[in-house]
């Protein structure tokens, strides 16, 4: 008698919970979850971002984020004080509003918890409250190459730079978060090495020189690819409010400069080019152009004619100007844009900000542009342009993501003559006791290059203590394969540079000791100097 008690009992137990579960169903609560589940933002997976030798730069981790059902919350603002006491920055007043409106079933309250605060949180044991794992950014090496990295936003959405290149250029399935490129890395040209060593001299020459900002790429000559590239002060990615901080912008591509004279390259490859100029051509700088109201000196005249090569090797902003005038606008301005320093153009990265050209080029114009001012460009797009003068004469374009350059089909912007004669004189500039780069010679590696020394424009005209300092090298000359571009925002006179603030002093050392550092990572090795074309 009594088994069968038992045994009733069991049964009737289980019809009543067969009868609740009925119930339920018929209610609509397994819809109810279904909504809340579709309701619930997803996060997108992403691929990992690699350097060209396959090292870890940016990958996807599984992360606790907080949610909270508002239709469950009872005792608001006992909740909101418990919390606290865990996420002490959170918006107290933005939380009550979130959790008082009750036709809510699904709110964040924090994203990309880390797992030491998600244990503390729950361990307050506050019933409406949940987690959900999302994937979430992490970025390895922290402000290493930030800005070329970029950003995503809260649902691992690119944001900024490479990131959103990945949304964009490489395209997504929003709807399933299928990984992108095929679950493959995205490969950057980027190497770890020498990025690491660009920002690390960078920011030493920020300090030695007591510079408000510094910025720096390499690139290889040959394909346009970007071997490094850094702006200080730099960009955290898993910080995207920093993008909105202008002192942060990237100055590599994201603003315009009037480069001083590092763009007396240009000119004279220009000169070079047009077959009116030839390295031994004598220009008489001896007397100081005119046009209009304004009249152009040399910083340090040299009392007597000059030749081609003496113009770019001691920076003569009267010869440089002479060269332009010989040429002619229309040249001139057909030589800017062969070069593609009159378009627009963008990256991988994001768009490069657009030049700032004059609106014509008169004669004022036409001598000012020659020496690198009356014309502002990108760091990036000046150095893509002086790439494609000294590889031999064929066009680059600057890249990031490996495997997208191809080595046919280039267009052509100077003869290999014109590349050759103005590797000479770039070495010539740094290996001659004369030149002005010639702080910036590493033994054995055969730089070449040209200074810069442009002061900015301010309230009242151009600010004579105020300048960008600038350095354009490459190396090795007799077979240009990489080109550096160093940048100092203000630096001050200090005592190691006698209380000067030019280029020579403080620019052209740093890409020294930056191409001390970078070719032996590139596989470059020191030689003796091999004979070039001597004019």
């Amino acid at each position: 008698m009594r088994t069968r008690l038992v045994i009733l009992a069991v049964m009737m137990t289980f019809a009543s919970i067969t009868f609740q579960l009925a119930r339920l169903a018929a209610s609509g609560t397994g819809d109810m979850v279904a909504t809340l589940t579709e309701q619930t933002p997803r996060s997108l997976a992403r691929p990992d971002i690699v350097d060209r030798g396959g090292r870890l730069l940016a990958t996807d981790v599984e992360m606790p984020s907080l949610y909270a059902d508002p239709s469950l919350v009872r005792g608001i603002d006992n909740l909101t004080e418990r919390l606290q006491t865990v996420l002490p920055d959170l918006d107290r007043a933005e939380l009550r509003r979130t959790l008082s409106d009750r036709n809510r079933r699904f709110a964040w309250i924090r994203r990309g918890l880390s797992p030491r605060l998600a244990q503390e949180v729950h361990d307050l044991g506050l019933p409406s409250l949940a987690f959900r794992t999302e994937l979430r950014r992490a970025y390895p090496l922290e402000r290493l190459g930030g800005h070329v990295l970029g950003a995503v936003n809260v649902d691992n959405r690119g944001a900024a730079g490479v990131e959103r290149f990945i949304d964009e250029g490489l395209g997504a399935d929003p709807q399933t978060g299928r990984p992108f490129n095929a679950g493959l890395p995205v490969r950057l040209t980027i190497d770890l090495g020498v990025q690491h060593a660009l920002e690390e001299e960078l920011k030493s020459a920020m300090s030695r020189y007591e510079a408000k900002g510094a910025a720096g790429l390499v690139m290889d000559v040959r394909t346009g690819e970007m071997v490094a590239s850094s702006s200080l002060p730099g960009l955290h990615p898993s910080s995207p409010a920093e993008l909105m901080d202008p002192e942060r912008r990237d100055k590599i591509q994201g603003g315009t400069y009037e480069l001083g004279s590092i763009f007396k390259i240009v000119t004279v490859a220009m000169g070079l080019e047009g077959g009116k100029t030839k390295l031994d051509t004598v220009f008489d700088v001896t007397k100081p152009l005119t046009a209009s109201r304004f009249t152009i000196r040399d910083a340090h005249p040299a009392g007597r004619p000059l030749t081609t090569s003496e113009i770019l090797i001691r920076s003569s902003n009267v010869g440089s100007g002479l060269i332009a005038l010989q040429e002619g606008p229309e040249k001139q301005q057909a030589f800017l844009d062969k070069l593609g320093l009159t378009a627009t153009i963008r990256t991988e990265v994001g768009p490069v900000a657009p030049p700032q050209l004059p609106p014509k080029l008169g004669r004022v114009e036409q001598i000012t542009v020659s020496y690198g001012h009356g014309l502002a460009v990108a760091p990036i797009q000046f150095a893509a342009a002086v790439a494609s003068l000294i590889n031999g004469g064929t066009a680059v374009t600057p890249t990031f993501i490996s495997g997208r350059t191809s080595g046919t089909d280039r267009a052509r912007v100077v003869k290999p003559e014109t590349s050759r004669d103005l590797n000479l004189l770039l070495r010539r500039t740094v290996s001659e006791p004369n030149g002005t780069g010639r702080r910036a010679e590493v033994p054995g590696y055969r730089v070449g290059g040209k200074t810069g020394t442009a002061e900015l424009p301010g309230r009242g005209g151009y600010q004579k203590k105020a300048v960008i300092s600038s350095f354009l090298g490459a190396f090795p000359m007799d077979d240009p394969q990489y080109l550096t571009l160093i940048l100092l925002f203000e630096p001050s006179g200090t005592e190691e540079t006698g209380g000067e603030i030019l280029a020579g002093r403080n620019a052209a050392p740093t890409a020294g000791r930056l191409i001390s550092r970078i070719a032996p990572l590139l596989g470059v090795k020191p030689e003796r100097d091999v004979a070039l074309l001597r004019n």
